[in-house]
């Protein structure tokens, strides 16, 4: 399949994922000549505007040389050119708190539900409301990205940011290191709960001492039918549910069973002794030391996997598609609510989201210097493309990117199935103002750094931890939180009749 592009698309949450996904940068080929909002010609007489965007990822060796062509692109196009800044993954959050704090020159900008918080911003005031931008200039949008993300990322009824095009959905799979599925003749589709791992796991205990059965790690959260108010913390909704009453997972009979079940998978060694102190699988997928996992997945994700590690893995699912807040915030780019030109900024976005070869020259580089194409849609990525190796979800729609090699050519027309697939979680939409709790959920948060990893992972006994774990999340306030989530929900509910 050739050298693949480390660009994940699938939202790395720490809730949900337990691997990186390495995705090609692959899409249809679309219309290349997509018509300016503004009509084209009128934008001659204006005086060109440049546009300051800082987004995610690693800092590429070319981008400047990437930036000069595609100034040439948006100029004829829209008379605007960009000023594109990267600031790595690590870094990001912090230097873009600091300078939208201190009214930093910036008109587009990168933010979602795990990077430079989207919600949290929005309601600071740091991104422009976007309703009448979107209706006049972003019409292309509109009309291209699944209305889901733009409902999904409402903030108080209002957009603030472009949701990219993308994996709409998370749905967890078990993952397996099929040569050792084969070598036992061991059946992956048998995997269909938590409980029905063992069999599984035993096989592998007793007859591969070198090989780690489950690899989990510290941020592991069993797979169960809830809908996080914050992530990895207590304050659930069920799935099902019809009176949408908060309630406190340490405390349902369902997760009492799973942790149980986590306990016995601990003592009987299919976990690794350390993990409520592993953050990282790596060393095991390279070493193909592992035999299964659990993942976040996407249309095609067993090939990406594969491709990725060398030898191939394969899955069977483990919950269903649901598509929640952080799903559909997984990446956005807004526009800063001191650009100077918003117009041009959403003409920008719009233009990006639905024209072809600006999103791949973005996404991929100049062709005849990164990459080569082999079809019309399908490209190859030559030596130099490691020079220009961007994070393809960041970037906006990707529904408009060449394949790769290797890409089945209908990709895209498995994601949109997949997307249609997803089911709503109950609190999508809903977003918990923490504002008036804000020093009981730090004392929450205190609580769960101590006890919650230990718990989830079975590293320490469930029947004498899981009551102290409870005494200790109420002390901090934990039911002083669920009333006020509770009474904002409730709010929620009756303003949008759910």
């Amino acid at each position: 399949m050739g050298k693949k592009r480390k660009t994940f698309s699938l939202l790395l949450t720490s809730l949900m994922a337990l691997t990186l996904v390495v995705s090609g940068c692959g899409g249809n080929k679309a219309n290349n000549n997509a018509a300016p909002a503004d009509g084209g010609n009128a934008a001659k007489t204006e005086k060109p505007v440049e546009l300051i965007w800082y987004t995610i990822g690693p800092p590429q060796k070319d981008l400047d040389k990437v930036v000069d062509e595609i100034n040439k692109y948006t100029k004829e196009k829209i008379n605007a050119t960009i000023d594109m800044k990267m600031l790595d993954f690590g870094d990001y959050t912090q230097k873009m708190q600091v300078m939208a704090a201190s009214g930093e020159p910036m008109d587009i900008l990168f933010t979602c539900s795990w990077a430079f918080d989207y919600v949290q911003n929005a309601r600071k005031g740091a991104f422009m409301e976007l309703d009448d931008l979107l209706d006049k200039y972003g019409q292309g949008i509109k009309d291209t990205i699944d209305p889901a993300f733009l409902e999904g990322s409402k903030v108080d009824g209002h957009n603030y940011a472009i949701p990219a095009n993308k994996e709409l959905p998370a749905q967890e799979v078990w993952r397996f290191n099929k040569e050792l599925l084969d070598k036992y003749n061991l059946d992956a589709s048998s995997a269909t709960t938590f409980e029905s791992l063992e069999p599984l796991l035993k096989t592998i205990k007793e007859n591969e001492p070198d090989i780690t059965p489950y690899a989990m790690l510290k941020d592991f959260v069993p797979a169960m039918p809830f809908d996080y108010l914050i992530e990895k913390m207590p304050m659930v909704v069920p799935m099902d549910t019809t009176d949408y009453k908060v309630i406190n997972i340490l405390e349902t009979p369902e997760l009492k069973e799973m942790l149980k079940t986590v306990r016995k998978y601990y003592e009987a060694g299919y976990i690794s002794p350390e993990v409520a102190t592993t953050t990282s699988a790596e060393d095991l997928y390279k070493s193909g030391k592992w035999f299964m996992d659990r993942a976040a997945t996407q249309p095609f994700a067993d090939n990406l996997w594969s491709a990725s590690y060398g030898y191939p893995v394969v899955s069977s699912p483990a919950s269903k598609p649901y598509i929640y807040n952080w799903s559909v915030m997984g990446s956005m780019q807004a526009i800063s609510a001191n650009s100077k030109y918003p117009e041009k900024a959403m003409e920008f976005l719009n233009l990006l989201n639905t024209d072809s070869y600006l999103r791949n020259l973005v996404d991929s580089g100049i062709e005849g210097v990164h990459y080569e194409k082999v079809s019309d849609n399908v490209i190859k990525n030559l030596p130099d493309s490691k020079n220009y190796d961007m994070p393809t979800f960041s970037l906006g729609n990707i529904m408009i990117n060449y394949l790769n090699e290797g890409d089945p050519e209908n990709k895209w027309e498995e994601f949109k199935k997949f997307n249609e697939s997803g089911i709503n979680a109950p609190l999508l939409g809903f977003n918990f103002d923490t504002s008036k709790v804000s020093n009981e959920i730090a004392a929450v948060q205190n609580v769960k750094e101590e006890f919650w990893s230990s718990l989830m992972t079975g590293t320490v006994d469930p029947e004498e931890y899981l009551p102290k774990a409870n005494e200790k999340f109420k002390a901090a306030g934990l039911d002083k939180i669920m009333e006020e989530a509770q009474r904002q929900i409730d709010e929620w509910r009756a303003a949008n009749n759910k």
